[in-house]
């Protein structure tokens, strides 16, 4: 298996996370949050070259029309397994389909949503702390498990107590299959065995996330 610093392979998942810097809330309002999951829906496809805010000025149609001649002709640079947005950070759940594919992927959705962002709020510079973090899952089981930690990423954090009141993961997917950015189908469970998965876990979680907190308070100290 390759490690973390090997060149992310193709055909492999990946736990993908960033941070924005310093903890600059980088998701103010639900219409962010809503332009961030389209722009990563839209950059998962090989063919995407359009800038974003170009892409915003089509009509609806216009916008349907292209996605819809997207999805049928493009290839993809990543697989969508999971994702949760957090209001200072990333957590995606990733499969690489081409060579380079999540590299060039990040790339075009930091970059992307930090012009619109930028230009929004008036500011300049960076949004995002590093590049992004990648850990390389090894197992179906490991993967598995992945998805229920960074879908109750909201519920350990106190923004929400059931994870499926946060309209910024793809949760809901998982639970009720309904049409996503995200292909649930690799997560071979229906969706109530899911939800009973992932409820169950879910004070186990907060407390461990309390626990980190205190850690790294005390140490910071």
């Amino acid at each position: 298996m390759p490690s973390r610093r090997d060149p992310l392979i193709t055909g492999y998942y990946y736990h993908i996370y960033v941070r924005s810097i310093a903890g600059f809330v980088v998701f103010n309002n639900s219409y962010e949050y809503r332009a961030i999951i389209e722009i990563i829906d839209l950059c998962k496809y090989v063919d995407f070259q359009m800038k974003y805010s170009k892409y915003k000025m089509l009509t609806d149609n216009s916008q349907k029309r292209y996605l819809k001649e997207m999805k049928e002709s493009s290839k993809k640079l990543v697989d969508i397994v999971s994702y949760c947005l957090m209001p200072t950070h990333i957590h995606l759940l990733l499969k690489q389909e081409i060579e380079g594919g999540i590299s060039k992927f990040m790339n075009r959705v930091l970059n992307s949503y930090s012009k619109r962002f930028n230009k929004a709020h008036k500011r300049n510079g960076p949004l995002w702390a590093s590049r992004f973090k990648s850990v390389l899952v090894s197992s179906d089981e490991q993967l598995l498990h992945l998805t229920r930690y960074i879908h109750l990423n909201p519920s350990s954090a106190g923004l929400i107590k059931k994870p499926e009141e946060w309209k910024y993961s793809s949760y809901s997917g998982f639970i009720s299959k309904q049409q996503s950015i995200i292909n649930p189908k690799i997560i071979d469970m229906i969706p109530k065995e899911y939800r009973r998965f992932v409820e169950d876990r879910k004070e186990y979680q907060k407390q461990l996330s309390k626990i980190k907190s205190v850690l790294i308070d005390h140490y910071s100290g």
